[in-house]
C-alpha cells in the first residue's frame, strides 16, 4: 500500500478513537466510531485475497449493524428523556440496546461469532490493530454508561469467558486462537465493569499489552499456524524461549503480569457477594490456560513434521523491528509487583 494512503488511514483510526474519547454527545460518539470503522476497512482488504475480502465484508456488515443499533438507541433515548448526553442515560431500554450494540462492536459473547472468522482472513498486523486499538472507543463509551442491568452483564461476561476458552481448544490457526483469547478477556472486563470500572480499564490495558507481544512474536516468526510455530526454535531461539512466558501471561498465570487483573477481578467479585460467579469465571479461565499451554508445548517441546511433501522454512534474518516486541514483552512478564501503582493511576 502507498505510504501516503497508509498514513491517512492510520490518522483516521487515531482521529475516530480520539473523537469518541472526547465526546459527551451520542451523535459525536457515533461519528467517531464510524470514522474508525471506515479507516480500518481498506487496511483489511489491502491484500486482495478472497479470504481478506470476505473478512472485510463480514466486518463491515457487523459494524454497520452495531452502529445503526447504537444510533437508533440514542435517538430513542433522546425521544423518551430529551437527553443526548452519554452519562444521562436514564431509560433502561435504550441503555440495554446501546450495551448490546457496543458488545457486538467489540465481539463479546453471545455477539461474538464474527470475530474469529474476520480475524482468520486478516494479516497479523491488521489482526493486531483489530484486537487492540479497535477495542478502545467502544470501551470508552461502555465505561461512561450508567449500567443498571447487572444480571445481563454478568451473564454476558461468563458466556464470553466460557466460549473464549471452549472455542480455542481445537484451533490450529493462531489468528483464531487469538480471536477466542480476545473474547475470553473481554468477558473478564465486562463482568466487573459495573462494580469497578477502574479494574476494567486496567484489564483492557494489560490485555492490549500482552496481545501486542503475542502478535509481534508471531509476526517475527512469520507463523500463522501451530506447525509453523514449531519451527521457530531454529530461527529465533531467544524469542522461542520467551514466547511460552508471553502465552502463560495471557492465560493469567502468576507471577506474570496477566495474573494481576484476574486476581483483582475475582477479589472484587467476592467482595460484591458474587462468590459463585467468581468461581465459575476462574474455572472457565482454565480452558483458556489449556490452549495457551498447548501453544507453549508446540513451541518448545515438539519438532516440526519433516515429511517429504512438507516445506522446510528458510532460516532468513527477519527485517521486523524488534524494539516494540522487547518493550511489550518486558511489560507482559514483569509488571505484577507494580500492580498497586498501576491501580493508583487507574483510579485517579
Amino acid at each position: 500500500m502507498n505510504p501516503y494512503i497508509m498514513t491517512v488511514l492510520l490518522f483516521g483510526l487515531g482521529l475516530g478513537t480520539t473523537i469518541t474519547f472526547a465526546s459527551s454527545h451520542w451523535m459525536l460518539a457515533w461519528m467517531g466510531l464510524e470514522i474508525n470503522t471506515l479507516a480500518i476497512i481498506p487496511l483489511m482488504a489491502q491484500h486482495r485475497h478472497p479470504r481478506a475480502v470476505e473478512a472485510t465484508t463480514k466486518y463491515f456488515l457487523t459494524q454497520a449493524t452495531a452502529a445503526a443499533t447504537l444510533l437508533f438507541a440514542s435517538v430513542t433515548n433522546a425521544w423518551l428523556t430529551g437527553q443526548w448526553d452519554i452519562q444521562q442515560m436514564a431509560h433502561p431500554v435504550p441503555t440495554t440496546m446501546i450495551t448490546l450494540a457496543l458488545a457486538l462492536k467489540v465481539g463479546i459473547a453471545p455477539l461474538h461469532t464474527w470475530l474469529p472468522e474476520v480475524m482468520q482472513g486478516l494479516d497479523l498486523t491488521t489482526g493486531l490493530i483489530l484486537s487492540t486499538w479497535q477495542k478502545l472507543a467502544p470501551f470508552a463509551l461502555l465505561l461512561q454508561l450508567p449500567l443498571q442491568n447487572q444480571t445481563m452483564l454478568v451473564i454476558m461476561g461468563l458466556t464470553s469467558t466460557l466460549i473464549g476458552g471452549w472455542g480455542g481448544l481445537n484451533q490450529t490457526q493462531l489468528r483464531k486462537v487469538m480471536a477466542y483469547s480476545s473474547i475470553a478477556h473481554l468477558g473478564w472486563m465486562i463482568i466487573i465493569i459495573q462494580f469497578a470500572p477502574s479494574l476494567t480499564l486496567m484489564a483492557l490495558m494489560i490485555y492490549m499489552m500482552m496481545t501486542s507481544s503475542a502478535f509481534l512474536m508471531f509476526k517475527i516468526n512469520n507463523a500463522l499456524n501451530i506447525n509453523t510455530l514449531a519451527t521457530s526454535w531454529a530461527k529465533t531461539p531467544l524469542i522461542t524461549a520467551m514466547a511460552p512466558l508471553i502465552l502463560l501471561s495471557l492465560g493469567g498465570l502468576p507471577p506474570l503480569t496477566g495474573f494481576a487483573p484476574k486476581w483483582l477481578i475475582l477479589q472484587e467479585m467476592t467482595k460484591q457477594g458474587l462468590a459463585l460467579t467468581a468461581t465459575m469465571a476462574a474455572l472457565t479461565a482454565l480452558l483458556s490456560l489449556y490452549f495457551y499451554l498447548r501453544l507453549s508445548y508446540a513451541l518448545t517441546l515438539t519438532m516440526s513434521p519433516n515429511n517429504l511433501p512438507g516445506m522446510t522454512p528458510w532460516r532468513l534474518k527477519s527485517h521486523q523491528l524488534t524494539l516494540p516486541l522487547s518493550m511489550t514483552t518486558a511489560m507482559t512478564l514483569m509488571l505484577l509487583p507494580l500492580t498497586p501503582v498501576i491501580m493508583t493511576f487507574m483510579t485517579l
